[in-house]
């Protein structure tokens, strides 16, 4: 029997993925639930598992753009393994067992495939070398280049389209250095990336404040319970646990910053969803931490690990994405001194985090070397005011320079769970 295999749907509102990677090829043999692709939409990059064992049929390319519901293998079910096969599928039975079924389709038969088909039929052209055909002309025309200054590979030196796409225009006398250049395609995720951004750009009234923040009290409470801490909870204090409560505090005294907007009408939300952006093997993640107000530093440190982990390791789903009413990036973390963060939208709000440098800076009319971040917060002026985005940078800066007050209850131990 043969089975067609359809992309599933990733999400709400998601129509189409990109094909990223095929971790199988052609006539292979599979097993059922085995990971046979990687498809990027453009929230996230997923798994595709095999729906059932057989051998496997490819009908979609690497890079190809399919929509949900689409055919993009066919599986014949009544094949069966060659005998000797050597490839391993890491798998496990329904009792949750880590049985290795070895198996593996020989590739001779693939490799023996003749490659004829691919090779196009003979041009009817009969440029001279180095003349442009009318495609490649055009191209050139265009770009301002001289088809002598270009190399041609087609039949009898002429210069084909591709020649002219991947030409570079002349920069004057070439110094005999290296001048080569490539060319890739950008991925379904990071295109979204890119079309947020300038969406965000585009659609919003987006302004930015700064602020500075002495952190020599979160230096202290972290140096003298973060091996406490450790041992008890087994996830380390960090910054963002700090940077969280600060600004869940904040947004309860602006609740404006925890608000957006939807046609005509302001949207305030009386939960504090906060999005966090961390780096994957794929760009830029920003999966949310759900109701951060009802979370203990313990609660926030290990919620940050665990959507980290899941982020590097490529696991982490749409929904885990999905929401958030403002977002906390730490460019710190790469060495960044001072950003002006892009708002995620349709959010207000997004604080910069920026790396911690010794600074000498005046307390009570002496000069002291204290460690200084600065902190900076974009957001949308077409709902929040100047005053409102002021007085929210200032509350996190008084919740981060004395956090025993504003985020202990002058109670450290207790709430730290020690």
């Amino acid at each position: 029997m043969i089975l067609e295999m359809k992309v599933p749907s990733p999400g709400e509102s998601i129509t189409e993925v990109e094909i990223a990677e095929w971790l199988v090829e052609d006539g292979d043999y599979v097993e059922k639930d085995q990971a046979i692709a990687e498809v990027d939409s453009d929230k996230a990059t997923l798994e595709l598992p095999a729906e059932a064992s057989g051998t496997i049929t490819l009908k979609a390319e690497v890079g190809d753009a399919v929509e949900v519901g689409a055919v993009v293998c066919l599986i014949d079910t009544s094949a069966k393994p060659e005998a000797g096969a050597t490839t391993t599928y890491q798998g496990g039975d329904e009792g949750g067992g880590d049985d290795k079924v070895e198996t593996k389709l020989a590739k001779e038969q693939k490799e023996a495939k003749s490659t004829d088909a691919k090779t196009s039929a003979p041009t009817q052209d009969t440029y001279a070398s180095g003349t442009a055909s009318p495609a490649a002309k055009k191209i050139l025309s265009e770009r301002g280049i001289d088809a002598k200054d270009v190399k041609g590979t087609g039949k009898d030196g002429r210069i084909t389209k591709q020649d002219a796409v991947e030409a570079t225009p002349s920069m004057g006398t070439p110094t005999g250095g290296n001048r080569g250049s490539s060319r890739s395609k950008m991925s379904m995720l990071r295109r979204k990336v890119a079309e947020r951004l300038v969406e965000a750009k585009n659609t919003t009234a987006m302004l930015t404040t700064f602020n500075e923040v002495d952190m020599s009290p979160i230096f202290e409470l972290r140096s003298k319970y973060k091996e406490e801490f450790k041992e008890k909870h087994g996830v380390s204090l960090g910054f963002m646990s700090f940077f969280t409560r600060a600004v869940v505090r904040a947004l309860e005294m602006y609740p404006a910053v925890n608000s957006m907007i939807d046609g005509k009408e302001m949207i305030t939300y009386d939960f504090k969803d906060i999005s966090i952006a961390v780096s994957g093997p794929k760009g830029l993640m920003v999966p949310v931490i759900r109701n951060a107000e009802n979370l203990s530093f313990r609660g926030v440190e290990s919620e940050v690990k665990r959507l980290a982990l899941r982020a590097r390791d490529g696991q982490i789903t749409v929904d885990e994405m999905t929401g958030g009413t403002f977002t906390i990036s730490n460019g710190g973390v790469f060495g960044s001194m001072l950003s002006t963060p892009i708002i995620n939208p349709p959010q207000s709000g997004i604080l910069g985090m920026h790396n911690i440098v010794e600074r000498p800076v005046a307390v009570d009319g002496k000069v002291e070397i204290r460690p200084i971040m600065y902190v900076a917060l974009s957001y949308d002026h077409r709902i929040i005011d100047g005053k409102e985005s002021v007085g929210f940078l200032v509350a996190v800066k008084e919740a981060l320079e004395n956090p025993i007050e504003h985020l202990m209850d002058n109670d450290v131990k207790n709430a730290l769970e020690l």
